[in-house]
């Protein structure tokens, strides 16, 4: 199990835990990023990436994919 950060570009993983205040946590339920949900990382722009869930891409900064571990 390792942060989202640390996945590499098409690298999919499932997600197994999401960290931080009850608030980060529902932000990123809202946005499709729960636990046993698929995750796949499209691309990496700066701090930023592009990730897939679902049949959604979503960009996220890189303090928020620290929280999503797979």
């Amino acid at each position: 199990m390792f942060p989202l950060t640390m996945a590499k570009v098409g690298e999919k993983g499932q997600i197994k835990r999401i960290s931080g205040k009850d608030e980060v946590k529902v932000h990123l339920a809202e946005l499709g990023f729960v636990v046993n949900n698929e995750v796949k990382v499209v691309n990496r722009m700066g701090d930023n990436l592009i990730v897939q869930v679902h049949d959604s891409r979503i960009a996220i900064d890189s303090t928020l994919a620290k929280r999503i571990f797979i």
